[in-house]
């Protein structure tokens, strides 16, 4: 008996081994692309403080250099080097023995004048009556006039070498002139001071409130000038110290340099610092921050700002269609945390801060606002 076999039984094998795996597989739609998420924030125009900042140096509102008077031998220094002292407080002791007796002596020709001058005037008291009476003649009476005008000048004189000794018999005390930090003694006690060569004793310099003299380019003082608002004495200055740090209490400028200088092309400004604490001491190098006008220009985040290979600034820009397209902007400076961009943006523009390594520029994005990001 002849068996029969299905000719489907061959089919697969007779085909090839591609048609045997498609024989067995199920076909799959292509997966979407995945759309990356950047964070952006919206940046506005708006008016932003053109702030200079200038190099300076810390100087005393005052100084006083505190000098002898009179000769002498120093025999006590009364103050403590180092210390704040009031206008007034003696601060030195020179030897007052020879100045007490100049005064007494001076005193003592004064008493003498006033002796003579009392004698010449009683006389000149009898001369005018026996003139009148023809008892002495008007040549004796003349003299006595004389006499009496001369008796009374030297009393005046006496009267005022008498005051010369009584100053310097006081400056024998030396005081100080202003308030302030005293500085290091320059004298020891024992040693000898002149008048006539002046011997410096010590200085004296107030620090309360404190100078912080600056110098600015002319250029850039003319360029700012030319504005209404590019007045810099009403604005305030703020102070940054040596270490970096703030100084917290802001100053303000008091003078403004009418010449420049023509070996530096600068002219000097002046500015006044509070400074109950002392913390700023005379000699110290400062960054001044003046407020000289206002620039109209975008303020955008640090981290939205970067570099093309080139090196120019550039920010990543969510368009309508949310595309993202790189722009080239013009930074000119640092405010806070934020650069100052004054082109190359526009009002209302979304600017991604987060995630723009996510997305080529011209590629599809989906923005998400900051503080959503945030949440």
């Amino acid at each position: 008996m002849k068996t029969h076999q299905n000719p489907l039984k061959f089919v697969c094998f007779a085909v090839p081994a591609l048609a045997i795996i498609g024989c067995g597989a199920s076909s799959k739609p292509a997966a979407a692309p995945v759309i990356p998420q950047v964070t952006v924030t919206t940046v506005r125009a708006t008016e932003v403080p053109n702030v200079v900042e200038l190099p300076g140096r810390t100087t005393p509102f005052k100084i006083a250099q505190v000098r002898a008077r009179v000769d002498g031998i120093v025999q006590e220094r009364t103050y403590k080097e180092g210390s704040d002292v009031k206008a007034g407080q003696p601060l030195y002791l020179i030897d007052p023995q020879p100045y007490r007796a100049a005064l007494d002596s001076a005193m003592a020709a004064q008493q003498k004048t006033e002796a003579t001058l009392a004698v010449t005037t009683r006389q000149l008291d009898r001369y005018a009556v026996l003139v009148k009476a023809n008892a002495v003649s008007q040549q004796e009476y003349d003299n006595a006039v004389a006499a009496k005008r001369q008796a009374a000048a030297d009393v005046a004189g006496a009267k005022a070498a008498v005051e010369d000794a009584r100053i310097k018999l006081g400056y024998t005390s030396v005081t100080a002139p202003i308030s302030g930090r005293s500085d290091m003694s320059s004298v020891t006690q024992g040693a000898y001071v002149q008048a006539s060569g002046a011997t410096l004793m010590t200085t004296i310099e107030q620090l309360d409130p404190i100078y912080v003299d600056v110098t600015q380019a002319s250029k850039e003082a003319l360029r700012l000038s030319e504005s209404a608002a590019g007045k810099a004495d009403s604005a305030p200055v703020n102070l940054v110290l040596e270490d970096g740090s703030r100084y917290p209490i802001p100053g303000k400028l008091d003078f403004n340099g009418a010449t420049v200088d023509p070996a530096t092309g600068s002219i000097h400004l002046r500015a006044t610092f509070p400074n109950p604490q002392h913390k700023l001491l005379p000699g110290m190098f400062v960054r001044a921050e003046l407020i000289q006008g206002r620039d109209h220009a975008i303020l955008v985040p640090v981290s939205a700002i970067g570099h093309n290979p080139r090196g120019d600034a550039t920010a990543l820009v969510v368009q309508a269609d949310n595309t993202e397209v790189e722009r080239t902007v013009t930074a000119t400076r640092m405010l806070g945390n934020d650069w100052v961009v004054s082109a190359g943006l526009s009002d209302g523009n979304q600017v991604v801060i987060k995630g723009a390594r996510l997305a080529q520029p011209g590629a599809k994005v989906r923005p998400v606002g900051a503080t959503l990001a945030a949440k």
